[in-house]
């Protein structure tokens, strides 16, 4: 609550009381600032650039002037001093204090870092981090500023109730000043526009007015250098611009072009400006109303920019949900593409068929398969049993062959993920080199994984066989061959094979189905071969989503939470609330 204005003489402070309101309303720009700091805008889509600037931005006018100022109602009011290179701010700001506290000069850019000016018995408002925080103060030389600090000036001349910061320029061609220019800007409860009569058309500056329009900040504008006798014309013109531009209200001084006295402009020049600073200074009620449309105005701009990042982090879910989508697409293919390979019969061949043929042979054992199945039982226990090294070939050869499918296949499915990657914004910037090949533990980790699954199908054969007395002797003499044959069963169909390889490797193949089927009977293999194979299309899903992962985890780091919007809304309407 303000005081009325002639209950404040000058020199003093707005008095202003607290209210449960208020600090309800600071408790609320706090949770909304810690929304957006939580928003993570990494994926480059289109616009992205733009909705980091206006994060970046609305965090800080939160923290460098929405919570400070009603914190500090009663703080002096903060004039920032703002323009194009070249426009005659820190000129400006000297000859209101009536000496160069500022640096002016020919360099460009001259104000590297801002310098606040205010009356000595009010320096101690700016001393802390009540206003622009995340600035460090101080007291020193102007050359001891940097990046990042702000110098402090006490000045006997500055009229109480008011300070002037003397900001970079809006369009320096270093980075880091018009970024902290646009800040300071955010910050001010007052924004004195400085430009120049050949300048003030310049489209840089309009960008900033325009923003000062958006958020009702309070805005006057100093038409410096303006040559005799073209006043009533320039400034015309400039009022008409700021009309059409909703800024109608904004006042305009001028500035007639002159030589300066010892680097400040002469007196008469600066009359209108001084006379108008001075009288604001002195007058409690117009001041308020001043840090009350700025703060209004501000708070009334949430709103819009919270729905536009909103919007921001739904282009960054759908990005994200695309990038996803691709890597999902691509194994999906892998794992149909392995499955094809490891039960179309395609594995029987080369090193694989050599094996087992080995193991097996063919003719006179097929034609006593054939004839005398009733006497296969002992024909398994002479031919099968006590060949080791021949079944551990075919284990072998059985896992270099799934090792291979595997691999080929999380290789095409890697190269499929980055070509869906580089179709979606954002996603090609996420790409390296070995994220497009499988990695490299893969081949050890499918060995390891062929080898367990082995294990377990020689459990499974075991386990049906304990569970028939009378195949007890004849397994335990041949499990390992039994236990191979019913591997070879998981790969032995036929459909991938051509030409003269079918009759071998089916007629193989068929030795061990009939050599399962007279040991279990039909119903018994079924089940074991399902087991086998639903075992190893397991293991196998588990190592491409272990691949797929790489992916899934690199887009996670860049993809915004789920809940993020909501929470950005949900603060957003909080401070809605408080403000009822």
């Amino acid at each position: 609550r303000v005081l009325p204005g002639d209950c404040a003489p000058l020199g003093t402070v707005i008095a202003v009381t607290s209210s449960a309101s208020g600090a309800g309303l600071v408790a609320a720009l706090l949770r909304l600032g810690t929304a957006l700091a939580a928003l993570r805008l990494k994926l480059e889509v289109d616009g992205v650039a733009e909705s980091r600037s206006m994060r970046r931005a609305l965090a800080e006018q939160i923290d460098d002037y929405l919570v400070p100022r009603l914190r500090d109602l009663g703080a002096p009011l903060l004039v920032v001093v703002g323009g194009g290179t070249g426009a005659g701010k820190s000129t400006l700001v000297n000859s209101i204090a009536g000496r160069e506290l500022s640096p002016a000069g020919v360099l460009r850019p001259t104000t590297r870092s801002p310098v606040l000016i205010a009356n000595r018995a009010e320096l101690a408002w700016f001393e802390g981090d009540r206003v622009l925080p995340s600035l460090s103060r101080t007291t020193g030389a102007a050359a001891a500023g940097g990046g990042g600090r702000l110098r402090l000036v006490a000045d006997d001349d500055v009229p109480s109730g008011m300070a002037l910061l003397d900001a970079p320029d809006i369009d320096s061609i270093v980075t880091g000043n018009r970024e902290l220019a646009a800040q300071l800007l955010a910050a001010a409860d007052l924004w004195l526009f400085v430009t120049t009569a050949a300048r003030y058309a310049d489209a840089v500056p309009w960008q900033y007015l325009r923003s000062a329009a958006e958020r009702s900040t309070a805005l006057a504008v100093v038409l410096n250098r303006v040559p005799a006798g073209a006043e009533a014309e320039v400034t015309a013109h400039l009022g008409e611009m700021l009309e059409h531009e909703d800024l109608g209200r904004a006042r305009v001084y001028t500035i007639t072009e002159t030589r300066l006295e010892d680097g400040l402009i002469p007196e008469e020049g600066m009359a209108q400006v001084r006379d108008w600073l001075g009288s604001l200074a002195g007058d409690a009620e117009e001041r308020a109303a001043l840090v009350r449309m700025t703060l209004e105005g501000a708070l009334d701009s949430l709103e819009g920019r919270v729905d536009e990042l909103g919007r921001a982090v739904a282009a960054q879910a759908e990005a994200a949900a695309a990038l996803r989508s691709g890597v999902e697409r691509a194994y999906r293919r892998a794992r149909d593409d392995t499955d094809r390979a490891l039960s179309g019969g395609a594995l029987l061949r080369g090193e694989v068929l050599a094996r087992w043929q080995e193991l097996v042979g063919t003719g006179d054992f097929m034609k006593s398969l054939e004839s005398r199945i009733g006497f296969l039982r002992d024909r398994v226990r002479g031919a099968l049993t006590g060949k080791p090294t021949t079944t551990a070939k075919v284990e072998a050869a059985l896992e270099s062959s799934v090792e291979t499918v595997v691999v080929e296949a999380a290789n095409r499915a890697a190269e499929a993920a980055c070509d869906a990657w580089r179709g979606v914004h954002g996603g090609a910037g996420l790409i390296d080199g070995p994220l497009c090949r499988a990695s490299p533990e893969l081949t050890d980790a499918v060995a390891a994984e062929v080898r367990e699954w082995q294990g377990h199908v020689m459990a499974l054969v075991s386990a049906e066989g304990a569970s028939k007395r009378s195949l007890g002797r004849a397994l335990s003499l041949g499990v390992n061959a039994i236990g191979v044959a019913l591997m070879v069963a998981v790969f032995a169909q036929t459909g991938g094979l051509t030409g003269g390889e079918i009759a071998v490797a089916g007629g193989t193949a068929t030795v061990g189905q009939k050599l399962l089927e007279a040991l279990f009977g039909d119903q018994a293999v079924r089940t074991l071969t399902q087991a086998a194979r639903t075992d190893l299309s397991a293991r196998i899903e588990r190592l491409l989503e272990a691949e797929a992962q790489r992916f899934h985890e690199v887009a996670a780091a860049s993809s915004p939470e789920r809940d993020e919007a909501d929470a950005l809304r949900a603060a957003a309407a909080q401070v809605r609330a408080e403000r009822r």
